[in-house]
């Protein structure tokens, strides 16, 4: 079992269709699929989010669906919101840095002064975390130990997700299933660069519930990786 004292407990949230798919095309927004999700599956979300005490995204979603990551639809408070961003050069007027909720952004070692500081002006948790890339282990460390989240809600799109997996720190997943095929070598699926090279590199779902909300299926797992190494399960 994952040492929960030590990181969150990490929930996969997405909607999905039929075929796997997160998008119309790659560069598209999410928004144009989830329009068309029931109102009681997209009051499960936000009831989702309300349950947990962080929410993270990648930059990419936030460049292309500009989200608010707010509790709206549910009660409950909103998440701290959590943004790896290596260079911090997200658009200072995104809504995830509007006064809705707290924000916090993980950045690198080599981002700029000048854009920590204009974060940091607006209100902004500014954290580094790792060199290069935002690690996104220590990230979750640091998370649990500095800012007391248990539990975290990955909302992102496929990049975060395998860097997510790569790392085992996905623990459950959550799916909202809409009833289209969209098609498409190159469409965004749920995982993006993650690859298993053979069946002992899968990782292992286990059904634990499946339901209707309004005319959405939904289908929730616990995930079980390969081995007992660190995070595994």
């Amino acid at each position: 079992m994952p040492a929960f004292d030590s990181r969150p407990h990490g929930l996969l949230m997405s909607e999905i269709t039929a075929d796997g798919k997160l998008t119309l095309r790659r560069g598209a927004s999410s928004k144009i699929l989830t329009r068309h999700m029931d109102r009681e599956a997209e009051a499960l979300l936000h009831r989702s989010r309300a349950e947990c005490d962080a929410i993270m995204v990648g930059s990419n979603t936030v460049r292309i669906d500009n989200p608010f990551l707010t509790v709206r639809m549910a009660a409950g408070k909103s998440p701290l919101r959590v943004i790896p961003n290596s260079m911090a050069d997200l658009p200072l007027d995104a809504n995830v840095f509007g006064p809705d909720a707290p924000t916090l952004v993980a950045v690198t070692a080599a981002a700029p002064a000048e854009r920590l500081g204009a974060l940091r002006q607006r209100g902004i948790e500014v954290l580094v975390a790792g060199e290069g890339q935002v690690d996104l282990p220590l990230l979750m460390r640091r998370l649990r130990e500095d800012f007391g989240v248990r539990r975290l809600m990955v909302e992102g799109g496929p990049t975060l997700a395998s860097r997510m997996f790569a790392g085992r720190l996905v623990d459950e997943i959550r799916l909202i299933h809409l009833p289209f095929i969209v098609g498409g070598d190159d469409t965004p699926s749920l995982v993006g660069g993650l690859r298993a090279e053979g069946e002992a590199d899968m990782i292992r779902l286990e059904l634990t519930h499946h339901y209707l909300s309004g005319a959405n299926l939904v289908t929730e797992y616990d995930v079980h990786y390969a081995d007992l190494g660190p995070g595994a399960r």
